[in-house]
């Protein structure tokens, strides 16, 4: 029984590695959120069972759950680069599939056609505003810029407002609101399931998306010209990359010795 006890007490901690390791290698990673293994005592009696004689048979993985703690601001300058001063996550809408996306990577550009995304077809989603500024609908739609405006001047640059307001100027000095920033919430953002990428999918277990504008509510605001970095603490993870170690080699050791033992009582001469 001891073998297996401690044997699921080496996969735990290789799990541990694993997350820990995980976290390292993205600690470079804008928008990633860190991981952290959650571990549970097994335990089993009968109806009859002394509960004072029970004795436990080991750990088993709970949970990898994600820390959606606010990361370190990155100033860039580039107008594009957005970062969330708070809670919520961008959506981005495939191109070729459909699905939304959520992420906390506001490293976007525009492509040929007019749409702000993020290099991989998926399309940043506004609130379509009118030509103040004011948002005429709440269902969230592709963010497209015209090349031209209506007196067919080219487009110069773009704005992204604290508030989500996107802004397109033309050569000829006008400046045509495009929408505002549409970001998302969910009751649950531990429940996200990871996609790569710094990006999320909605589960059951998140629970659907709740549209919002920046600076309202829960909502975070935005600070153009900035990226969030990864919120992995290379200081804290490798104080637990020497926990996870110890714990696989104390494992192992009670292997050893559970296997010393049963060698000696197989050795045994009446």
């Amino acid at each position: 029984m001891s073998f297996y006890t401690s044997l699921n007490g080496l996969k735990n901690a290789q799990t541990d590695l694993g997350v820990i390791a995980h976290n390292i290698a993205n600690v470079e990673t804008t928008g990633f959120k860190r991981g952290k293994s959650s571990f549970a005592d097994v335990v089993a009696g009968g109806a009859n069972t002394d509960p004072r004689m029970i004795k436990g048979l080991g750990a088993t993985l709970e949970g990898i759950t994600q820390n959606f703690a606010l990361g370190p601001i990155e100033q860039t300058g580039s107008a594009l680069d957005v970062a969330i001063t708070g809670d919520g996550f961008f959506a981005m809408r495939s191109a070729e599939s459909g699905h939304t996306l959520y992420t906390r990577n506001g490293a976007f550009g525009i492509d040929g056609a007019g749409f702000i995304d993020d290099g991989s077809n998926n399309r940043l989603q506004v609130f379509p505003t009118d030509t103040a500024g004011n948002v005429t609908s709440t269902t969230p739609v592709d963010a497209q810029i015209a090349p031209t405006n209506a007196a067919g001047a080219e487009f110069a640059g773009i704005t992204v407002a604290a508030d989500g307001k996107v802004s397109a100027s033309y050569a000829d000095g006008s400046v045509e609101a495009v929408g505002k920033v549409a970001l998302a919430s969910f009751i649950a953002p531990t429940g996200l399931k990871q996609v790569g990428s710094s990006n999320w999918e909605s589960t059951g277990i998140s629970g659907a998306a709740k549209y919002g504008a920046p600076g309202q509510g829960q909502f975070g605001s935005l600070l153009s010209g900035a990226l969030e970095r990864s919120n992995v603490d290379i200081a804290e993870e490798l104080v637990g990359l020497i926990t996870a170690q110890r714990n696989f080699q104390a494992n192992a050791k009670a292997i050893d010795t559970a296997s010393q033992i049963s060698q000696t009582v197989i050795n045994l001469r009446t």
